[in-house]
């Protein structure tokens, strides 16, 4: 009997709608006392995204270190919250989460297990091991390494970039006090705005070390990029 394959992860939409639409609404929308209040109200919009993430983790049947860090950081963000604590501990988190990141892959670089293959030589896209012969064949690992190294810093300043925006965006909007619906609703401001001012221009950036990568391979091995992706 063949091993169960893991499940699709759960599309874009469904992404931002448990992560960011919901969590919005619920906090700009039901933090007066009339209704949720603001602690009930804050907890429930919190309990989308880790429901949201521990599902993923289900359903991928792995440990992702990327799921884990985001549930993490709500977990940690609804405890700062709920213990009304300065809402300068957030952001300190907010930037913390992806800084940490961010040197993580810059270290692993002079490491013999460097995170940027786990995050841009991906299994399930490329033949891993198609490539490897490739590489074997025209004798170009230590260069394709090299490549690599380039796509590190190209990650590593990412995720650096998106350490400072947290913070910086935390700093700007969060200054009321904790368990207050003014702080609820600086909370869905964030929350709303982590997407276009955060997320998308990190994708963006993430996106330009994918394809330098992919133009790397094809001048190293001398073969079509297309060649190595599965089908």
């Amino acid at each position: 009997m063949s091993a169960p394959t893991p499940k699709k992860s759960p599309g874009f939409l469904l992404n931002l709608l448990f992560n960011i639409v919901i969590p919005t609404l619920i906090l700009s929308k039901l933090s007066e006392e009339q209704q949720l209040g603001p602690v009930w109200a804050l907890v429930a919009a919190l309990a989308f995204p880790v429901c949201f993430g521990l599902y993923e983790l289900k359903q991928s049947r792995k440990v992702n270190l990327f799921s884990v860090l985001g549930i993490v950081s709500v977990l940690l963000t609804g405890g700062i919250s709920l213990l009304q604590l300065d809402p300068a501990y957030i952001a300190i988190k907010e930037a913390a989460v992806p800084g940490v990141i961010a040197l993580a892959v810059f270290v692993s670089q002079y490491t013999r297990y460097p995170l940027v293959k786990k995050i841009l030589l991906n299994d399930e896209l490329l033949d891993l091991h198609k490539l490897q012969h490739s590489l074997q064949q025209k004798q170009a690992e230590g260069l394709f390494e090299q490549k690599l190294k380039h796509c590190a810093y190209l990650v590593s300043a990412a995720f650096v970039f998106s350490s400072a925006m947290n913070y910086g965006l935390a700093k700007y909007l969060l200054v009321s006090q904790p368990g207050t619906p003014a702080f609820n609703e600086e909370l869905a401001q964030m929350t709303a705005l982590s997407y276009p001012v955060i997320a998308l221009p990190v994708m963006v950036m993430l996106m330009l070390a994918i394809f330098y990568l992919f133009h790397q391979i094809g001048k190293v091995t001398g073969e079509s990029v297309e060649h190595f992706l599965r089908q």
